[in-house]
């Protein structure tokens, strides 16, 4: 194979995995132009369209689904072979993909970043945050974080959290001119913060449990958001009750008296955050290594 042949290939599955020229150009240190003069010359010499565009997205065409899948794992093998020939030496790089829910990405991978890049300065870590819970092997990604309960199946999963608790909270002023509700019903005689679900578009259903009693709550408000930090914002605004969980910068307003705590013997719980990844025979020692930082624990103990 010429070099150039794998520069053209290389640059192929790059604008495939990440679905887009800008994205895949970065990555591999291009400008966009000259990355679409790559594809163009490839297609040239293939003699088939393999990327279709549009303005907002890029998709192979079915002869680029077959080549992806023929060259794909190829070069995963040769990056995981360097990845181990690096791993001999004592030295990591390369490039980690992470897709994470907005939670785990606030309150466990922002704070320790600069201890990981420190640890690993040759790493690249792409970490893409996304609450729709994607198809982490269909998005290539190489491990993904979720809660307890959502994760996907035949997968390796790690805790990284205790369970998570969800807290239905309001400003003092709103519940000033309000009142408190006493029971999960008495929420249709206010206004909250309505949590749109990714996967389907639904609103989120509020649930609570009581000495084994549960129930389910459809809530009404002047705020649809499927980001904690806007139904957050608008709570102390004043707009209504919002539903969180605890962890989710929530927990330290409390303690500031900026919000309250509503319907507490109600609460309920949700498993914690794990990280997922392929069952595959060998993990990664790079992925370890992430895992040991989100962890706080030193590298031998895994």
């Amino acid at each position: 194979m010429r070099g150039s042949d794998f520069a053209e290939l290389k640059a192929f599955v790059a604008v495939v995995e990440r679905q887009s020229f800008a994205r895949a150009a970065e990555h591999l240190g291009l400008s966009p132009s000259a990355l679409s003069q790559t594809i163009r010359q490839l297609e040239g010499r293939i003699g088939a369209r393999l990327l279709n565009r549009t303005t907002r997205s890029v998709a192979p065409s079915a002869s680029g689904e077959l080549l992806y899948r023929r060259v794909a794992p190829l070069f995963r093998e040769m990056a995981a072979a360097v990845a181990e020939a690096s791993e001999a030496t004592g030295k990591m790089s390369g490039t980690l993909r992470i897709n994470t829910l907005g939670i785990a990405a606030r309150t466990l991978i922002a704070p320790r970043l600069s201890r990981f890049h420190q640890a690993h300065p040759d790493v690249v870590l792409d970490i893409v945050v996304d609450d729709a819970l994607a198809d982490i092997v269909e998005g290539r990604f190489d491990a993904g974080i979720r809660v307890g309960n959502r994760l996907e199946k035949d997968m390796v999963a790690v805790r990284l959290t205790p369970d998570l608790n969800m807290v239905a909270v309001a400003s003092p002023d709103y519940l000033a001119r309000r009142g408190t509700p006493r029971t999960p019903a008495d929420l249709h005689q206010h206004t909250c913060i309505n949590w749109r679900l990714q996967m389907d578009g639904r609103h989120y259903r509020w649930e609570f449990k009581k000495r084994g009693r549960q129930m389910e709550v459809a809530v009404n408000g002047p705020i649809v958001t499927n980001h904690a930090d806007i139904g957050i914002a608008a709570a102390l605004d004043g707009l209504g009750i919002a539903y969180h969980f605890e962890r989710d910068g929530v927990a330290g307003l409390l303690e500031q008296g900026r919000l309250v705590q509503v319907l507490a013997d109600w609460s309920i719980s949700r498993p914690g955050l794990f990280l997922y990844y392929p069952n595959r025979r060998h993990r990664p020692a790079l992925l370890g290594a992430f895992i040991d930082c989100l962890l706080d624990r030193e590298p031998e103990t895994v």
